[in-house]
């Protein structure tokens, strides 16, 4: 992504709903720039807004991105995925399912610990977690938790169809980051692009 256009869009996936001038800040490019994009980008059916009343003075406008930009988004191989899935379960039923997703639960776990190595604290091992997440296309970041821990946050997940088909892909991530994490190492979900959030995010404490 490469074209102001594209740098709107991907600001308001990875960083959410923001005002005109917040993303004129990121794009450094002027307030007036940023809103001619923005209007294309309306009228492409991208991009959406609604203005907000903060105390006194004129509404502010804050813009978001609508269902259908979540397009611009690949979810990786959605249909044949969703194929597969449903000839496993015509094929073993609802076991054979949870069977083939314990088992790519198993060996991404095994990976997962496999690159912590020589990860001795757990802020190393969650920066370490952002990275593989994120080579994986679920455009993933974190931060230091103001309440203690990490916030690991996921923008992306390129597998959304699969995990709306299976909810068993969510359950599985959310073992997997425990045991690559460590023994002692509690992953709360606290956000669920499946529950209607605009992205996925996890609390990380010892």
């Amino acid at each position: 992504m490469h074209t102001p256009a594209d740098r709107i869009l991907l600001q308001l996936k990875t960083r959410g709903p923001a005002e005109t001038l917040r993303l004129a800040g990121a794009l450094d490019i002027s307030r007036q720039a940023v809103l001619q994009h923005l209007e294309r980008l309306v009228a492409e059916g991208l991009v959406d807004h609604v203005d907000e009343r903060r105390g006194v003075g004129r509404p502010r406008r804050v813009w978001s991105l609508t269902p259908a930009a979540q397009a611009r988004f690949p979810d990786t191989h959605a249909q044949l995925t969703l194929e597969m899935l449903d000839a496993v379960r015509a094929e073993f039923g609802e076991a054979g399912v949870e069977r083939m997703i314990v088992r790519r639960e198993q060996a991404t776990a095994k990976a997962y610990v496999q690159a912590m190595a020589g990860a001795e604290t757990l802020e190393v091992r969650v920066a370490r977690l952002a990275e593989i997440r994120t080579a994986e296309g679920y455009m993933a970041d974190w931060t230091s938790d103001p309440g203690g821990g990490f916030l690991l946050v996921e923008n992306h997940c390129p597998i959304c169809a699969a995990a709306a088909a299976c909810q068993g892909f969510c359950r599985a991530e959310l073992h997997v980051f425990r045991e690559a994490l460590g023994p002692d190492v509690i992953v709360e979900r606290t956000d669920h692009i499946l529950a209607g959030a605009r992205r996925c995010a996890y609390r990380i404490t010892a």
